[in-house]
């Protein structure tokens, strides 16, 4: 299937799409190698947990703050994990504020006719947390061992820097202020973003585009001072 470009409007084409005809819908993302029995584990996780209504799995390795884990090593990490763990208990690790968006699972029920934000635009940064929030009063949001993978990471195809740094601004304010984000959650991920964006910008990751992600850090700062909470603006950019 296609959609309309951007991370949220795709999910919700998924959505309309199944409607109520699944008990659980998966979201990988593009670079996410599920653990080849995940599926499985997932139905029976939700069978045995009813009053849960959103999980995230356990990431392996996650190659998103490296250059990233190429298809083969990824699958030889599925398979040492493999062969060291018996099968994972298929339990509760804790409540969680959000779900990490590359591996999450919901109960169909819970979402009825919730949908990602769409002013979340492109790459989305944060509908996770967003989409998790919105569905915390049907149930709740955990982490599990139960289902597993590897998250590749993968550099191309992601948004640029300036966008990103926009967004590391400009998403988490507009989160807070819909509601589904708290403040406190919000301080730390703007904080921690300027600070690593800006200490370095000297000697930067050669996979992280850090001056760009500072330039747009600034871009948000302006139009968050002036009350323009507008995630959207990364498309003219």
């Amino acid at each position: 299937m296609t959609g309309p470009k951007g991370l949220c409007a795709q999910r919700n084409t998924a959505l309309e799409q199944l409607g109520c005809d699944y008990d659980v819908v998966v979201f990988y993302d593009d670079d996410f190698i599920p653990a080849p029995d995940s599926l499985a584990r997932i139905r029976e996780f939700f069978a045995t947990h009813p009053d849960v209504a959103g999980a995230t799995g356990h990431v392996i390795a996650d190659g998103i703050n490296s250059p990233g884990i190429d298809f083969a090593k990824a699958q030889q990490l599925l398979q040492t994990h493999a062969n060291a763990h018996e099968r994972a208990p298929n339990c509760i690790v804790t409540d969680l504020t959000g779900l990490y968006g590359c591996n999450m699972a919901y109960r169909t029920a819970a979402i009825g006719t919730q949908r990602f934000d769409e002013r979340l635009r492109l790459y989305a940064w944060q509908e996770d947390i967003d989409f998790a929030a919105a569905l915390r009063p049907r149930g709740r949001i955990v982490k599990t061992f139960a289902f597993c993978g590897v998250h590749q990471g993968v550099k191309h195809g992601r948004t640029p820097g300036l966008r990103l740094g926009y967004s590391q601004v400009i998403n988490p304010s507009y989160l807070v202020r819909k509601g589904t984000m708290p403040l406190g959650f919000a301080l730390r991920l703007i904080l921690g973003n300027l600070l690593a964006n800006h200490i370095k910008i000297l000697r930067s990751e050669p996979w992280v585009d850090r001056r760009g992600r500072a330039l747009g850090n600034w871009i948000g700062l302006f139009d968050l001072v002036r009350g323009r909470l507008t995630p959207e603006r990364i498309e003219t950019l």
